[in-house]
């Protein structure tokens, strides 16, 4: 792929070394490459979508990993990245249900300002290195410049053990979420980032600041969508025996970025109608990326599906 020819998505955030350990046995602990923005890369790698990722990794053997493992799935890392003094690591905890609790040793210091090629149509942004100096502004920065030629889409992807408190982070949230045109939560970090403020008002504030179309995930119970131009969807739960949740959420971000491309919603240019959103299109977005996050927490690990697992689903 070349970033200077080619439209493409550009996501831009941490990719580090999940040292992933189950509770019940701690010293089988595995290191997966991992990373909110990387794993939403992946999987449109996966789903043959042109991406690129510009992260901050280091020139050491987990860099070395990270390179391989995202590449291998098609994401193109800039040259750009390779200049962290270590490769960024986080501690995975996982429960006896399969959840993930993370400890993290993290560097996000990106050149500024960070480059975002005129071939971009869509920017994406999320999770960590949003909010932590001092590569949270370069982002913002980076993202505000993007808008010109790219839709923005944005994932708070809360992370209380390295974000702070919740009041400095949602200030911080804020300030992407009216920079971007696709937003999607959990109702989790919805609850830590505003004190349990009910799921409807928040998505009502965001879409006052200037997204097209909010999206939150609620587990089990399905995704809803609240849009600008009225439509409101929830999307129907599928039956699907949890393996665990790593990296669910990212591959659910990947997935409406997926469906958004499908439908001609990329790029500046389609500002307009991403704002007249129609009710088909919602359903279509959320299908698509229900789907996908279906198959991932059926399997163990950060494993969204390949274009050719999609077949026939949903």
């Amino acid at each position: 792929m070349d970033l200077e020819t080619d439209p493409h998505v550009l996501a831009i955030g941490e990719a580090l070394v999940d040292i992933v350990s189950p509770a019940s046995n701690p010293s089988a602990a595995t290191e997966i490459p991992g990373g909110s923005p990387a794993n939403v890369a992946m999987t449109l790698g996966r789903l043959g979508r042109n991406v690129a990722l510009q992260t901050w990794i280091g020139r050491d053997p987990r860099g070395d990993v990270i390179t391989k493992h995202f590449g291998d799935s098609h994401v193109f890392i800039t040259p750009e990245s390779c200049g962290a003094d270590r490769t960024p690591t986080a501690l995975a905890t996982l429960d006896e249900n399969g959840a993930a609790s993370y400890t993290f040793d993290l560097e996000w210091a990106p050149a500024s300002p960070i480059r975002v090629a005129d071939t971009a149509r869509v920017v994406h942004a999320g999770s960590i290195a949003t909010v932590i100096e001092p590569g949270g502004p370069a982002v913002l920065d980076a993202l505000v410049a993007a808008r010109q030629h790219a839709i923005i889409t944005y994932d708070p992807n809360a992370r209380p053990a390295i974000m702070g408190s919740p009041e400095e982070s949602l200030a911080t949230v804020n300030k992407f979420v009216a920079v971007s045109d696709v937003v999607k939560v959990s109702d989790e970090d919805i609850a830590w980032l505003t004190g349990g403020r009910p799921v409807e008002d928040v998505l009502r504030d965001w879409l006052t600041m200037g997204p097209a179309i909010v999206i939150v995930t609620r587990g089990k119970t399905g995704a809803l969508a609240h849009t600008v131009s009225g439509v409101r969807r929830a999307a129907v739960p599928a039956d699907v025996e949890v393996v665990d949740t790593v990296g669910a959420g990212d591959s659910f971000m990947g997935g409406i970025i997926d469906a958004l491309w499908s439908l001609g919603l990329v790029g500046a240019m389609s500002r307009s109608a991403l704002h007249a959103i129609e009710d088909d299109q919602v359903r279509a977005i959320l299908d698509r990326a229900s789907a996908i996050s279906d198959i991932t927490v059926s399997r163990a690990g950060a494993n969204p599906p390949w274009l050719s697992e999609l077949a026939g689903m949903r």
